[in-house]
């Protein structure tokens, strides 16, 4: 299994979703990749494969899990399960 040194956070310009989770993932100092998904379009199209076709944010990746507009607990429970070394850097 890959190691991951943070999760990825897809997200674009202007989304509320998106800056509401990245301040909560932020306060519990989870380390992020973020990806702009109007500025790299495998970001873009990467979103479009878990989000049924749309460009649908915050998409966040942690190794095999993929989630759609997630919660900040959501996350954090995939990051227990997938990287647990990343909740250990908070």
């Amino acid at each position: 299994m890959e190691t991951i040194d943070a999760i990825e956070f897809y997200w674009r310009p202007g989304c509320p979703f998106c800056m509401m989770l990245e301040r909560s993932l932020g306060a519990a100092n989870v380390p992020m990749s973020k990806r702009n998904i109007w500025d790299d379009p495998d970001a873009a199209a990467y979103v479009r494969s878990v989000a049924e076709g749309n460009e649908t944010v915050p998409t966040i990746r942690v190794g095999g899990w993929s989630a759609v507009n997630p919660s900040a607990d959501e996350v954090l429970q995939a990051m227990k399960a997938e990287a647990p070394h990343l909740l250990a850097q908070g």
